[in-house]
């Protein structure tokens, strides 16, 4: 009797499309997301068409003087000689027939201590600090009456400075002759952001009297022009904060190189699939 052959068991592959599907669309997902653009530039919901007029109502804040100014204070009276005791002349000068001169140079300037207090010429200790300039202007104007019948007083900052972080392309402290300088204009003398700088999120740090102050601004939003802290104050630090990831950066070179690759993978994955 003829024995029939046995048949082999047949295994079965297991297969779960479902769970390739979901692997697949969440790469694509992941790699798309990665292909994202982020805005570069300022004032982004400003009217692209046509001109945009509006009343500038923020005016730049004058500088509290306060501990480590280097103050410039040069007093002048319709009588030069009875001012000289109140400046500091710095050298005398011999001409070619040894007659004597005096030679009015600039002084290092006036440095306000840690209580707010400078060393005048005659007058003493004058306390200048957590007053405006003008302020200051008015009370050594004050003071000065008493020897001079008609004093003028000019003050102005040494050592006016800010300092730019950050991503920036060339971050460095700025001396600042003009006294008067906004956050805009102190990223373009660090030569703008990077592509990795965050637009949406640069700081201003500003100490004044025993106080920190630490501000967030969008340059994407147009309404930065109208912030109170626009406008820099002495020795105030912008920091520009740096995207988390330098891979998140909107190079368009990146963005296609990105979907390149998410065409692949996704060509790929349903190749294998359809097999």
């Amino acid at each position: 009797m003829a024995i029939s052959p046995v048949a082999a068991p047949q295994v079965q592959k297991s297969s779960n499309p479902s769970m390739k599907h979901k692997i697949l669309i969440g790469l694509i997902l992941a790699l798309l997301f990665s292909c994202s653009k982020r805005n570069l530039s300022y004032f982004g919901n400003y009217d692209a068409e046509g001109v945009f007029t509006e009343p500038i109502t923020l005016e730049s804040k004058e500088p509290i003087i306060q501990a480590g100014d280097l103050l410039e204070i040069t007093v002048t009276s319709l009588n030069p000689e009875a001012a000289v005791p109140f400046n500091r002349v710095s050298q005398i000068i011999f001409d070619e027939n040894n007659s004597r001169g005096s030679s009015e140079t600039p002084s290092n300037g006036y440095l306000v201590d840690s209580y707010g207090i400078i060393d005048f010429p005659v007058l003493g200790r004058i306390k200048l600090g957590g007053l405006s300039k003008y302020q200051a202007k008015l009370n050594l104007t004050s003071l000065l009456t008493n020897y001079l019948g008609d004093p003028t007083v000019s003050i102005r900052y040494l050592n006016y400075r800010v300092t730019v972080i950050g991503e920036v392309n060339r971050p460095n402290t700025f001396l600042i002759p003009s006294e008067r300088i906004n956050v805009l204009e102190a990223i373009g003398m660090a030569g703008d952001l990077t592509v990795y700088g965050k637009r949406e999120n640069v700081m201003v740090i500003h100490e004044s009297q025993g106080t920190r102050t630490i501000a967030h601004l969008d340059l994407n939003d147009k309404d930065v022009l109208n912030s109170p802290y626009f406008y820099l104050q002495p020795n105030d630090v912008v920091y520009v904060e740096p995207l988390r990831t330098k891979k998140d950066q909107a190079s368009l070179t990146r963005s296609n190189i990105s979907l390149f690759l998410a065409v692949i993978t996704a060509a790929s994955l349903v190749a294998l699939n359809l097999r």
